[in-house]
């Protein structure tokens, strides 16, 4: 079996979405899952889901992570570190069930071939009888460009900072081959093992340890800007491959 294959069926025998695998020249295999399209729906519309229902945790990366160190090791695909992560604020879309699932929502397109000199749009994605459209503009000045799959290079959604209460956890990493004890990292906590023992939370007090103990307290006790519930971003939950 191969690395890709191992993946896929892994993350979607777990319940998740397998947003995107990359795999670098450095041994880094880097996977991003999201919320299947039903949770995600289901609590859009209210029907009694957390955010925890709706959105990647740092659990959800460290479950990943785990079955995923256990099925390369049995499969023996190389790797030299591994990374599970929600796909952030601007989302890759790359299958047509993507598209589907973000019709209405504001992305970033990227053509293979530029149209009257350009290759970047950005505006509303529609569907089409046949194909999409992105709507260009507001108003009287509201322009529209149809397209089909097979002409995209790359497309994404745009950032949106809801503050009527979509909540943004911070970016999260964990080494879970990183010495001594090991603390579980609740959402919305940042942690790294980068010489040790460095931490940060948002929406409290920041601190930073450095080779060691050493600590450093930002601004005394900075607030995250984003208030709670909503999108979640949750980065870096990193293995090493066992020996």
């Amino acid at each position: 079996m191969d690395w890709q294959t191992a993946v896929q069926g892994t993350v979607t025998g777990l319940g998740y979405e397998l947003v995107d695998a990359q795999r670098s020249a450095g041994g880094l295999l880097r996977v991003f899952i999201d919320k299947g399209f039903a949770a995600a729906a289901a609590g859009s519309a209210g029907l009694q889901a957390t955010a925890e229902d709706r959105f990647i945790t740092v659990e959800d990366c460290e479950r990943v992570t785990r079955q995923l160190q256990h099925v390369l090791e049995v499969e023996g695909c190389d790797y030299q570190r591994l990374e599970v992560s929600s796909p952030g604020l601007d989302r890759p879309l790359k299958k047509p069930a993507d598209f589907e699932r973000f019709a209405g929502e504001q992305i970033e397109l990227t053509l293979k071939l530029a149209l009257q000199g350009r290759k970047k749009y950005r505006g509303e994605l529609r569907a089409q009888a046949a194909g999409w459209r992105v709507v260009l503009g507001e108003g009287e000045s509201q322009q529209a460009l149809d397209f089909v799959l097979e002409d995209v290079r790359e497309a994404r959604l745009v950032p949106v900072l809801d503050f009527k209460g979509r909540r943004f956890a911070t970016p999260v990493q964990e080494h879970s081959a990183a010495p001594g004890k090991q603390q579980p990292a609740a959402p919305g906590t940042q942690q790294s093992a980068v010489s040790g023992t460095q931490q940060s939370a948002v929406s409290g007090t920041q601190q930073s340890a450095v080779s060691g103990t050493q600590q450093s307290a930002v601004s005394g006790t900075q607030q995250s800007a984003v208030p709670a519930g909503g999108v979640r971003r949750v980065k870096g939950v990193q293995g090493e491959r066992r020996q």
